[in-house]
């Protein structure tokens, strides 16, 4: 009988298979070797050595071969672990942010079947029109046009039929993967893998539940109200659910066509600078941003209006955050590689066992890279990356929303940069920081702050009471436990245990040469026939041999 692992279920055996065969043919197998799968899946050793063949990869290519050859959740854990330097090294980075999602649509038999589920009536009943060939079709979902009954133009948005209970699968074994690598390699000794995992899972979940996306599009609209450069698209809640999402349909150029948008004569560089000032609000104003702007996501309307689509990734912001990455930016701009890194350490950016020297002297280099240089010349991609980098190299731990807001930028600073080659996006968003600055440091936002201490305070002190008189009462019943938790705690409880020994054995010593002593008299005068003379004896030779231990066990210690 097979004993399996217990992060292993058997139960998941041939999508394993698969999984493992894919990873051995992209040179991988060393790992699951390492892991100590092979045997468990009954394949043959010789797999796990057979590595590609020409044309010659790099190990980071491979891996995105791998991870889009294996489907719809390992392409989305590439693209997050992506957005996370902390992780993995800044080639594989660049790699997997080249993955792609685009597959062939799923068979119209099933997609038919899997709207009717949902909308609960035939689709002719539903729509005045639907067109069975998708204009899109990604991995987790595709998108149809289709007309409403009032003659409303809507795109359909439906997930691939059975794609939930393949990533429910894949997640399983993903949570086992990273419990494995946690229990048998180093990286487990310096990442929870396991919670990384795990926060994927909450955000690829989420994807799934086509009303959150839906939410997130009513919240942009709400946030940009009053800003007529961006039209965000209607979200039919009639006929929306958690697997079919019905919006308005935009109609438009896709925001990176160059030669379309001069064709149509828009001037390029007014979307810019619109496309700045929506990303620059999402970021300072709302903490809520679009953390999938690649062109296909965005349409130039006439007036230079720019419509977006796909809500189902966003990014957060705490003011909180906000204010740590102004803080983190006026430190850059004054090159204090210091300051840099208190700021850092303030926000638990750092391990206990940075090297901080180490780190403020790659951080002033890097500053010193950029000294002088114009703001026309700053490319954020570049910056992004060379920070990237620097966080791989010192295992720097910022929250993702940051890893995946510089992202962001890059990606939107690409888009700026083609549609204005001189477009410096620096030198556009400087006054907006500025601006951010001053509200945070006016003495409305102090005095927020200042009534909100006040608030905590008072609130601590009404529940102080109460909470001693439970304290008390714990105390009373014996209930209470103080857990001390200090570093090297172990080290300290065996050199006391060393201590208490030695300690004991003194006194062993001791009484051996006493009762010694009081024995010597009595059986030195009854001579060699007196028994007490041959208990004499050995009592001699023992007291001798410990005490000699004695010392040399102390001088030993004074040498180390």
């Amino acid at each position: 009988m097979i004993r399996w692992p217990l992060s292993i279920r058997p139960r998941h055996l041939k999508r394993y298979r698969e999984i493992i065969q894919v990873l051995a043919k992209h040179g991988f197998g060393g790992l699951i070797d390492r892991l100590g799968l092979a045997s468990y899946l009954s394949l043959p050793r010789r797999l796990l050595r057979r590595w590609p063949a020409a044309p010659p990869l790099t190990a980071p290519e491979h891996m995105r071969l791998a991870l889009e050859e294996l489907g719809p959740t390992f392409i989305k854990f590439g693209q997050i672990v992506s957005t996370r330097p902390d992780l993995i090294p800044p080639d594989y980075l660049r790699e997997l942010a080249k993955l792609q999602d685009m597959v062939p649509p799923a068979p119209w038999e099933l997609v038919e079947e899997q709207l009717e589920k949902e909308l609960g009536a035939p689709i002719e009943e539903v729509f005045e029109s639907f067109d069975a060939e998708p204009i899109a079709a990604a991995s987790l979902a595709q998108v149809h046009e289709a007309t409403l009954p009032g003659e409303e133009e809507v795109v359909v948005k439906v997930q691939r039929p059975g794609i939930e209970e393949m990533i429910n699968i894949d997640l399983d074994i993903l949570f086992d993967l990273a419990r494995l690598i946690q229990e048998r390699t180093p990286l487990g000794e310096t990442y929870d893998l396991v919670e990384t995992v795990d926060e994927f899972a909450f955000t690829l979940r989420g994807e799934l539940d086509y009303r959150r996306e839906g939410r997130n599009a009513d919240r942009f609209r709400r946030n940009f109200a009053n800003e007529p450069a961006l039209h965000i698209p209607k979200v039919y809640w009639d006929y929306t659910t958690r697997r079919v999402l019905v919006l308005e349909r935009l109609s438009g150029i896709k925001i990176d066509d160059v030669e379309a948008l001069d064709a149509a004569g828009f001037d390029r560089h007014r979307i810019a600078l619109n496309a700045a000032r929506i990303i620059a609000k999402e970021v300072l104003e709302d903490g809520f941003f679009h953390a999938d702007p690649h062109p296909g996501n965005f349409f130039v309307m006439e007036g230079e209006t720019i419509g977006a689509m796909d809500f189902g990734m966003v990014g957060y912001l705490s003011r909180r955050d906000r204010e740590d990455l102004i803080r983190l930016y006026m430190a850059a701009v004054q090159l204090d590689a210091e300051k840099v890194v208190d700021q850092m350490i303030r926000m638990g950016a750092t391990g206990r066992d940075v090297d901080r020297t180490g780190l403020e002297r790659d951080i002033e280099r890097l500053l010193n890279k950029y000294y002088g240089l114009p703001l026309k010349e700053i490319r954020i991609r570049e910056v992004v990356d060379e920070v990237m980098s620097t966080a791989f190299r010192h295992r720097l731990r910022l929250p993702p929303q940051f890893w995946l807001l510089g992202k962001t930028l890059g990606m939107m600073e690409g888009v700026g940069m083609r549609l204005d080659p001189a477009f410096d996006f620096f030198s556009f968003s400087k006054p907006l920081v500025e601006r951010f600055l001053r509200q945070t440091t006016s003495p409305q936002a102090l005095g927020r702050r200042l009534a909100q201490g006040v608030s905590d305070w008072g609130e601590m002190i009404f529940l102080f009471p109460r909470q001693a008189q439970r304290i008390l009462d714990r105390m009373e019943r014996g209930e209470l436990q103080f857990i001390l938790s200090l570093r090297e705690i172990k080290g300290a409880f065996v050199e006391m245990d060393r201590i208490a020994n030695r300690l004991a054995l003194s006194v062993l010593v001791a009484a051996f040469i006493i009762s010694l002593a009081l024995l010597m008299p009595s059986g030195l005068a009854g001579g060699w026939r007196d028994w007490r003379f041959w208990l004499m004896i050995p009592g001699f030779i023992a007291a001798s041999i410990l005490g000699l231990w004695l010392l040399f066990s102390i001088l030993r210690s004074g040498r180390r």
